[in-house]
């Protein structure tokens, strides 16, 4: 019988009770436990190797590329430490979408004459 692992999108509640501060040091914590310490980025290895502090146990090669792939937005093969939270926030519609939603009624208050 095959097993899925079903992703449930915790950042949203995460955001609800750290703060935009304590989420964002949450997620650099989570940068460093990933990381090559040598190298000081996500490298395929290293995600490879650490992806059980995920929670989703051992990576496929191929979603290890994918995530990498997804969030280097420089071309070096790695995450940097910006590129994974960004990655982290576009992996969560309910957190992009409660921003939106939070940037929409900013700019109503801000432009509402």
């Amino acid at each position: 019988m095959a097993t899925t692992n079903q992703f449930e999108d915790f950042l949203p509640i995460m955001a609800d009770k750290l703060g935009g501060d304590g989420l964002i040091e949450e997620l650099c914590k989570g940068f460093q436990l990933l990381m090559d310490g040598e190298k000081g980025v996500i490298t395929f290895d290293s995600l490879k190797k650490n992806s059980s502090v995920l929670g989703v146990g051992d990576m496929s090669d191929e979603d290890v590329i994918s995530m990498l792939r997804e969030g280097d937005f420089d071309g070096d093969g790695a995450l940097n430490q910006m590129e994974f939270c960004v990655l982290m926030f576009r992996l969560s519609p309910n957190l992009m979408d409660q921003s939106q939603l939070l940037l929409q009624q900013a700019l109503d208050h801000e432009f509402s004459f």
